[in-house]
């Protein structure tokens, strides 16, 4: 009978002892091992010895050794089937990053990496390749930039494939993906490689994996891409009508828009406004006779009707007339270039005012002249209002912001219509209209009638309206007298009255109420929260769970698959006692944010980040957390300070305090209603002149 392949021959030897030459069973467990070995040599206590490399590096030996040259070895294996098996448990255990990098320092990458390139199977084992390999690379151990060429085209062809198991494409992609934000040289060996009809091929399947993993790679390549390189790219996706099936057969598709989903969308929409930033960048060029030419038919689609001109008329009389009709338009100016020099918006309100004129021209006529025929105290600015109303839509918008890592807040009717920003300011200048008539305002209150018009498109914004003709009924509907009620609403909610006996009454309430607070994240704390992992290089779909012990003694956690519910506490592989956390780190301060780097598009992920460290053995060990909100981020954080003794500082518990607080006095003082409070408390009266009075009980009454 042949050896088995896991049993391997080594020697072991010892101070003052005779070396052992043992038949090592690398499926059997390292403490029975070493048991064996202290057998021989008549030592007791076989838990307090250890197995080390007589090499010049001396590392001791652990399980993960004995794993990980058993996979690898498995990996060599001629049979298919023993090489499926090796790589089903490769991609189980790749996640744990001490396993990981006992796999990396034996070449484990380079072995799955022939796997790949060979490509002899392209089913399962290709998939669980390609798996095992993203897992591995997900450390950071070794750099993407380290991939040879060969290897990522033949990565490549396996997503130009036509034919290809439906696992495997969308590994490619993920591979593909990373590569293109790690590495700029391979990123343009990819742009090169793969057409970008190809990615519409795959976003056109039907299989929601397949499209995230695709539209991953499609805002990849455009983030890699250069300003010229990428307007041409989103260009051409236009035409192929991307949007409309973005549009159609995503945003409205009968299945949930998943997380990573909505991620990419954000993003594609913020490449695709970007690309006015140069727009908004450039101030008029007063000596450009295209742009003077875009000024004067701005000038005559509202003064001048179709085939008349001022050609008759005396150049100095048709340069009045025309700095006149400029100023009716509402620049401030004779000259309206000395109102386009300012950026932002530069030349990008005088396209928005041109895009208007021509595809409104009723509407634009009827702004203009409306406006110039009222008295001039209550006219409303054409040109004014249009260079501030641009400026407003690209702070909304963030206009020339760089894309978050983790934001998913795009607008689904972005993707309802071309020119989705131009035909968002026809929408918005016609509203400020509107809102500038209900205010009766005049040219003094022409800032306040911008600040009305910032909250009506934020807060119409924020509901992310599916279509643009949805957009306008609902920011319609939002007048000016709603938005003042909804004003005095949440003021109502927010004030609370300061008369000193009022304040004194909320002092005396607090204790007990932090008492409530308190009680109330522990509890939040033992109902748990799901995580998700978010590695240095690209989002992961990885979630994990950890909840606080019913006794309040201990953190319990581990991992949990997509989709799932959240796990019973019993289930968690993983505990952490409350008495070994040495201290809770926020921010810049935790471990896994001080390895991403302080670059802006980390800023978010710093924001929701916390770590406890704790004791583990001799060293300092980290648990590390990314809060999915930042409601999360503040009851966490909260808990684990009530736990640790500490004050609860965060923002979520001021606002929880003053919301108990207000409510609890409110009940308290029901009974005085309309009744007023004083400032102060009423005057004491004076002593008597003298305390020569007392009541003798032993009197009895008539």
């Amino acid at each position: 009978m042949a050896p088995s392949r896991n049993v391997v021959k080594i020697a072991v030897q010892m101070r003052e002892a005779i070396p052992q030459l043992i038949q090592l069973d690398q499926a059997k467990p390292l403490a029975a091992v070493l048991k064996e070995v202290c057998e021989a040599w008549n030592l007791p206590h076989s838990e307090r010895y250890a197995l080390q490399f007589a090499d010049g590096h001396g590392r001791y030996i652990t399980e993960n050794d004995l794993e990980a040259e058993r996979l690898l070895g498995g990996l060599q294996s001629e049979s298919p089937e023993g090489r499926r098996e090796a790589l089903r448990h490769l991609v189980v255990l790749a996640p744990d990053m001490t396993f990981a990098r006992e796999v990396i320092s034996r070449d484990g990458l380079q072995r799955i990496g022939t796997i790949i390139e060979d490509g002899d199977d392209l089913g399962e084992l290709l998939a669980l390749a390609l798996r095992a390999f993203l897992e591995l690379m997900e450390h950071g151990v070794v750099s993407w930039e380290t991939l040879s060429i060969p290897f990522v085209r033949k990565v490549v062809c396996y997503v130009n494939m036509n034919l290809m198991d439906a696992s495997v494409q969308p590994l490619a992609l993920g591979l593909l993906e990373s590569v293109t934000l790690s590495s700029p040289a391979l990123g343009q060996l990819v742009k090169s490689e793969v057409p970008l009809d190809r990615l519409l091929v795959h976003l056109q399947v039907m299989n929601q994996q397949l499209q995230t993993k695709a539209m991953a790679l499609l805002t990849a390549l455009l983030q890699g891409a250069s300003p010229a390189e990428r307007k041409h790219m989103l260009d051409y996706l236009w035409q192929r009508n991307l949007r409309q099936f973005i549009y159609k057969n995503i945003i409205h598709s009968a299945t949930p828009l998943g997380d990573e989903m909505a991620h990419h969308l954000y993003v594609l929409q913020a490449l695709t406004l970007g690309l006015l930033e140069p727009r908004m960048r450039t101030p008029l060029d007063p000596y450009s006779q295209e742009q003077r030419e875009q000024l004067q038919a701005l000038r005559q689609a509202a003064f001048e009707p179709e085939g008349e001109s001022l050609g008759g008329l005396s150049a100095d009389r048709r340069r009045s007339l025309c700095a006149r009709e400029f100023r009716k338009l509402g620049f401030s100016n004779s000259n309206p270039a000395q109102d386009l020099e300012r950026v932002p918006p530069g030349l990008l309100a005088l396209d928005n005012m041109l895009y208007f004129s021509r595809h409104a021209p009723s509407a634009y006529s009827r702004f203009v002249l409306e406006n110039s025929s009222r008295e001039d105290k209550h006219e409303c600015p054409f040109a004014r209002s249009s260079i501030q109303l641009t400026v407003l839509l690209c702070e909304l918008l963030r206009v020339g912001e760089p894309c978050s890592e983790t934001a998913q807040d795009f607008s689904p009717m972005f993707f309802g219509q071309d020119q989705s920003f131009h035909e968002l300011f026809c929408v918005s200048i016609q509203l400020l209209n509107k809102t500038w008539k209900e205010m009766r305002a005049t040219q003094e209150d022409f800032d306040k009638v911008m600040q009305v018009v910032r909250e009506q498109l934020a807060r119409t914004l924020a509901l992310k309206p599916s279509s643009l003709e949805l957009f306008r009924t609902k920011v319609n509907a939002l007048t000016y007298g709603e938005v003042l009620r909804l004003r005095q609403t949440e003021r109502l909610h927010q004030e609370g009255t300061l008369a000193p006996p009022i304040l004194e009454l909320r002092e005396k309430l607090k204790p007990e109420l932090m008492g409530l607070i308190r009680q109330q994240r522990l509890l939040r704390l033992c109902e748990g929260t799901l995580f998700r992992k978010i590695s240095s290089r690209r989002r992961q779909d990885k979630l994990w769970f950890c909840c606080l012990s019913p006794n309040h003694k201990v953190l319990q956690y581990g991992d949990v698959e997509e989709g799932a519910g959240p796990p019973a506490a019993e289930s968690l592989p993983e505990q952490l006692p409350v008495a070994d956390i040495r201290a809770l780190l926020t921010g810049k301060d935790c471990p896994h944010v001080r390895e991403k780097g302080s670059g802006k598009q980390n800023k978010d992920v710093c924001e929701l980040a916390f770590s406890v460290s704790y004791d583990h053995g001799e060293e300092e060990a980290y648990l590390n957390f990314v809060a999915p909100s930042k409601r999360e981020f503040h009851l966490w954080t909260d808990g684990l300070s009530a736990l640790l003794g500490s004050p609860m500082g965060s923002e979520q518990t001021r606002l929880d305090l003053e919301q108990l607080l207000t409510m609890e006095t409110k009940l308290r003082l029901l009974e005085l209603e309309n009744v007023p409070i004083p400032e102060q408390p009423p005057p004491i009266p004076p002593p008597p002149t003298n305390f020569n009075f007392c009541y003798d009980c032993s009197i009895a009454e008539p």
